[in-house]
């Protein structure tokens, strides 16, 4: 594994903070996130990414999942937002736009309908059901993502 990413669950009124996306002849939904840059903790770039993609501003409360997906470890927070405005987020993936990456909107969806919806990482996904309803594991669930589920 060489490359990390973080990304941020955001849960407020039984809606978590999703990414819209449209790519490639594909519509999914994805948790915010990205990249961690060089000397950048896990925790400092979910925090970013929820800035860049978001709008907000977030505290980070605790990792509850890692996924590991092709060469990479992905890290998902468990966020509470502490100001900013959804929606307003300046990332590059709305200031410099690629017809290749696609288009990106950041939506509140219904915990409800995580399930009827096509959410990556589904592992993810599922987490946010099922601890909505029962809590969230003390310690960072640890999975692995094949590519064909994605």
């Amino acid at each position: 594994m060489n490359k990390s990413r973080s990304a941020v669950i955001l849960i407020q009124n039984d809606s978590v903070a999703l990414i819209e996306r449209h790519r490639l002849g594909r519509h999914y939904f994805a948790f915010p996130g990205g990249g961690v840059e060089p000397g950048e903790t896990l925790e400092a770039a979910a925090a970013r990414e929820a800035q860049e993609e978001l709008g907000v501003t977030v505290e980070v409360m605790q990792r509850v999942i890692v996924v590991s997906f092709k060469d990479q470890l992905q890290h998902y927070f468990l966020v509470r937002a502490t100001g900013g405005e959804f929606g307003s987020g300046q990332g590059e993936e709305y200031t410099q736009p690629s017809p290749e990456d696609g288009d990106y909107q950041p939506v509140w969806m219904p915990i409800a309908d995580i399930p009827s919806c096509n959410i990556l990482p589904a592992p993810v996904a599922a987490l946010v059901v099922h601890a909505h309803r029962n809590g969230w594991p003390d310690k960072p669930l640890q999975v692995t993502e094949s590519p064909e589920n994605q």
